[in-house]
C-alpha cells in the first residue's frame, strides 16, 4: 500500500456492516465521506477500534469497536431492537486519497452491545470465535432439530400463514385469523412484515384462537401490522409422532437413562 511508504500517511478505517435482513452500510473513522467500489461509507469520526492482533493461531480473537451513535443508519433502539444481532462486520484500512478495497484488518460478528449515555461498544467476535462450539451434540431428550429445517424433514409448506395485528396487550396480540388446532403455533416463530417492527423475529410461547402470547413484548407498535406465523413443536417425541407423523426423524434420546439413575435408590 504506497500510503504507508510517504512521510505523510493518509489512512483511514471503514467498516461495512451487513445486517442478516440484507441491509448494508459503511462507516469511516475520515470527517469526510468515502465512496469504495460503489457504497458510501459515511463520516464516523467518533468511531474507533480497540487494538487489532491478527495472529495465524487457532484462539478466538475478538475486539471492540466505540463509537458514538450519530449515524442515521444506526439507532440506539435499533440496537436494542436486536436489528443488528449477528450483522457480518468487515474491517479495513484505505487510503482517503484515492479510496480502494484497502489492507483487511478483521471480519467477523457482532456479539454484545452496550450502549451508555449515546456511546456504542460493539463487540467484533473473529471467525475463529466458532472453534469455541462443541464438536458434537450433547444427548437430550428433546428433539435437537428445528421444525422444518434438514434434519426435521418435516415439509413446512401450509404450515405458515399471514394474519394481521387487530390488537396488542404487552406480550399478547389478537389477530384477525384463528389459528387451524389448539396451541398451533406455540414453540413456533413470528415474523413481522409491516409497521415498525418490520424484519424482526419473535418466539411464540403459545396460542390460543386468534390470540398468540410472544415470549417477550415487541418492541414497538404492533397494531396493523402483517405478520407470519409459522407453527411451532413442543420438541417431544409424543408431539413429533401425532401431529407430525416424523417419529423416524426424531433427533432426541427420549428413553436415554440421565445421570441422575447413579443416585437412585434400589428400588426406586
Amino acid at each position: 500500500m504506497t500510503a504507508l511508504e510517504g512521510e505523510l500517511t493518509t489512512i483511514a478505517l471503514c467498516w461495512r456492516v451487513e445486517r442478516r435482513d440484507g441491509v448494508a452500510i459503511g462507516l469511516t473513522a475520515h470527517d469526510r465521506d468515502l465512496t469504495i467500489d460503489g457504497m458510501t461509507y459515511r463520516a464516523a469520526p467518533g468511531m474507533t477500534p480497540s487494538a487489532i492482533a491478527r495472529s495465524a493461531a487457532l484462539d478466538a480473537d475478538s475486539m471492540d469497536v466505540t463509537g458514538a451513535l450519530t449515524s442515521a443508519a444506526i439507532s440506539e433502539a435499533d440496537l436494542l431492537a436486536g436489528r443488528w444481532d449477528g450483522a457480518r462486520v468487515r474491517v479495513f484500512a484505505t487510503d482517503w486519497t484515492a479510496p480502494d478495497a484497502g489492507i483487511a484488518l478483521g471480519e467477523g460478528t457482532i456479539g454484545a452491545v452496550e450502549t451508555q449515555n449515546g456511546v456504542l461498544t460493539a463487540e467484533l467476535r473473529g471467525v475463529a470465535a466458532a472453534l469455541e462450539r462443541p464438536v458434537v451434540e450433547e444427548t437430550s431428550p428433546e428433539c435437537r432439530a428445528e421444525l422444518g429445517d434438514a434434519r426435521c424433514r418435516v415439509a413446512m409448506a401450509g404450515r405458515r400463514r399471514f394474519a394481521r395485528v387487530i390488537g396488542s396487550d404487552g406480550a399478547v396480540l389478537t389477530l384477525d385469523a384463528s389459528e387451524p388446532s389448539a396451541d398451533c403455533y406455540g414453540g413456533g416463530r413470528l415474523r413481522w412484515f409491516g409497521g415498525a417492527n418490520s424484519g424482526l423475529e419473535d418466539a411464540i410461547a403459545h396460542s390460543a384462537g386468534a390470540v398468540v402470547v410472544l415470549r417477550r413484548a415487541p418492541r414497538f407498535a404492533a397494531i396493523g401490522a402483517l405478520v407470519e406465523l409459522s407453527e411451532g413443536c413442543a420438541k417431544s417425541i409424543a408431539m413429533c409422532a401425532e401431529r407430525f407423523g416424523n417419529a423416524a426423524n426424531f433427533r432426541g434420546e427420549p428413553y436415554l437413562p440421565g445421570i441422575d439413575l447413579l443416585t437412585r435408590y434400589p428400588g426406586g
